[in-house]
């Protein structure tokens, strides 16, 4: 470990030597308002459609996991089931957006990453590390992913195919189509596999639609989109000897939106429904021995406005919320939630200085009335240099299956109490066009953290509120580019502690079962018509114990086709990310994308 720290640290010293740009600017979309990243007081990274094509990715969580602070906890191959974690965080505690719509599931979070679309959708990712409720909300807790998809206006479609090791393979179509004011975009997918290991098999399918017609300063945008996922869940829950497991997802999304400025005032309205379906079975050839089945519609809207005065740039939001839920095992649930958000912009000292308090509201019937505020302050030492720092307070009500699930081996707690906790965070930021050095510590103490917890191991689990739990935490990025073959490195490390105040020594499901040194290395290199990018990742899991894992993808590309060839886990590292599943060994793939105008 002392090895990769000192690569890191050679490569931080070395990137202050190298020839210099000024920076290209990148714009973070938020709630209100979209914001210079350079006046933005937070911790957030912005992975581009250009990053997106080059990575050894296959799909978002793969593309996630190579970034500091990001910890993907996947079972299986081809994103069956994939929790995110950023910072310690739990599953449960991260929200995850499409085009600022809500993806997060009422009856657990192990279905927040079902996405009704593939790589070949997405424009760019926003990560936004740290807590950001006063803005959006419950679950933004550890931090908010926003996947971008945009309307293409090329008039072209796109053909994907590959396949590989495992009897894996996918095959997609994209097309978009139309003109300045009336774009579309429609994309298909599917994959499978049989598994790397006994009843791992899967069956993932997708459709994507977009739009978006203008008018004048107005904005109408409308998605579409559904995904099914069948898959072999050998050791997924239960236990690692129940491997005749077997679970059918489905989840839908359709929204619409509208956005227009007049003058300093603006507005921006969605409305939209998430239905989510989960099928669980404990064997698949025995079906009548236990079998769950859960549906639940979420069905919101959000209203958001906007003014630009002297004093400086103020939002206002309202947003309605009901989350209903039809299930053999946690029974018939509803819960209607209101939620309010307010935050000023404030930009002093020829707007190097930027101060930006908030705060929001949220009343859970049955549950009480919740407030987060939370205050980011960020100052420009220059051009290029800033330093920022931000405090906040965020909730979280329990899942249903937090609440209500019932069977063998666990059983929910419908008395659980919400959790909560004040986040913070102080941080320096260096970045120009070739360049980026980020360095930063951070903490949040939580109260009535909500875990999985037993006595013994004979004991089945139960949710509960546990005392507290206090995580501290630092990071650092580096990333330089040059022009050379090899044209871009960077280093990313965090290192994490978690600590639960409680006297008794139970067995903990989730809460300690994050990484605590995670170290990232990916180097770029294209010479002609070929590039290459290696990824190189170092994680220690305070429960799993510590692995080395390295992927690469080989690229071959001409105005209209590109052809690679992806190797992951390439040293054949075993290795688990969560509940004691087995990830796959060394696999490869090979495919192609071709891209024509009609």
């Amino acid at each position: 470990m002392k090895k990769l720290l000192l690569s890191g640290f050679a490569l931080s010293c070395a990137f202050f030597s190298a020839q210099q740009q000024d920076i290209e600017e990148v714009v973070v979309k938020g709630k209100f308002f979209s914001t210079p990243i350079t006046k933005v007081a937070e911790n957030i990274t912005v992975i581009s459609k250009k990053q997106i094509q080059e990575s050894p990715a296959r799909s978002v969580a793969d593309l996630l996991q190579y970034f500091t602070g990001m910890d993907m906890r996947r079972r299986g191959m081809n994103d069956v089931q994939t929790d995110l974690s950023i910072r310690g965080s739990s599953f449960e505690q991260v929200l995850v957006l499409i085009n600022g719509i809500k993806m997060n599931d009422a009856q657990t979070g192990h279905n927040t990453f079902n996405l009704p679309f593939d790589m070949a959708s997405i424009d760019r990712v926003e990560i936004i590390k740290g807590p950001a409720a006063r803005r959006f909300g419950q679950n933004a807790y550890g931090g908010v992913i926003n996947i971008i998809t945009n309307v293409g206006k090329d008039n072209a479609y796109q053909i994907n195919a590959a396949g590989g090791d495992f009897k894996t393979w996918s095959l997609g179509a994209s097309a978009d189509f139309g003109n300045e004011n009336f774009g579309n975009f429609i994309q298909v997918g599917k994959a499978e596999s049989a598994g790397y290991r006994v009843n791992t098999d899967s069956d993932v399918q997708n459709v994507w639609y977009q739009n978006q017609f203008k008018i004048k300063d107005a904005n109408f945008k409308m998605q579409a989109g559904f995904t099914e996922k069948k898959f072999g869940a050998n050791g997924f829950y239960s236990s690692p000897l129940a491997k005749d497991q077997y679970e059918e997802t489905q989840t839908s999304l359709v929204s619409a939106s509208y956005d227009q400025s007049f003058g300093n005032f603006g507005v921006n309205a969605n409305v939209y429904w998430r239905r989510g379906q989960d099928m669980y079975l404990f064997n698949r050839v025995k079906p009548e021995i236990y079998r769950n089945m859960h549906i639940g519609n979420n069905i919101g809207g959000e209203l958001n406005t906007s003014y630009v005065s002297s004093l400086g740039k103020s939002g206002l939001g309202v947003e309605f919320r009901n989350e209903a839920l039809r299930s053999n095992n946690l029974g018939e649930r509803e819960r209607f939630i209101t939620q309010v958000f307010f935050e000023h912009h404030i930009s002093l000292l020829n707007q190097k200085l930027n101060i930006i308090p908030g705060v929001s509201w949220a009343n859970y019937p049955g549950t009480g009335n919740f407030f987060y505020p939370g205050l980011d302050v960020g100052y420009n030492l220059d051009d290029h240099n800033k330093i920022y720092g931000n405090v906040a307070k965020t909730n979280r009500i329990p899942t249903y299956t937090d609440l209500y699930y019932v069977s063998k081996t666990e059983t929910g707690n419908p008395n659980l109490k919400p959790e909560n906790a004040w986040n913070y965070e102080i941080g320096y930021q260096y970045q120009r066009a070739n360049s980026l050095l980020k360095v930063s510590g951070f903490g949040r103490n939580t109260d009535n953290a909500i875990d999985w917890t037993k006595d013994s191991l004979a004991a089945i689990w139960r949710a509960e509120n546990i005392s507290n739990v206090k995580t501290l935490g630092f990071e650092t990025e580096v990333a330089q580019k040059f022009n050379w073959i090899v044209n871009n490195v960077s280093v990313g490390y965090t290192y994490l502690d978690n600590k639960i105040n409680r006297e008794d020594q139970a067995f903990s499901k989730y809460v300690l079962d994050n990484l605590r040194h995670q170290f990232n290395a990916k180097l770029q290199a294209k010479y002609w018509r070929f590039g290459t990018e290696v990824v190189y990742r170092y994680n220690e899991r305070i429960a799993l114990g510590s692995y080395n894992l390295l992927d690469a993808k080989l690229n071959y590309q001409t105005d209209k086709l590109n052809i690679y060839l992806l190797v992951n886990n390439i040293t054949n590292a075993e290795y688990s990310e969560t509940s004691l599943v087995p990830m796959p060994g060394r696999w490869f793939m090979l495919g192609f994308t071709f891209k024509n105008k009609f």
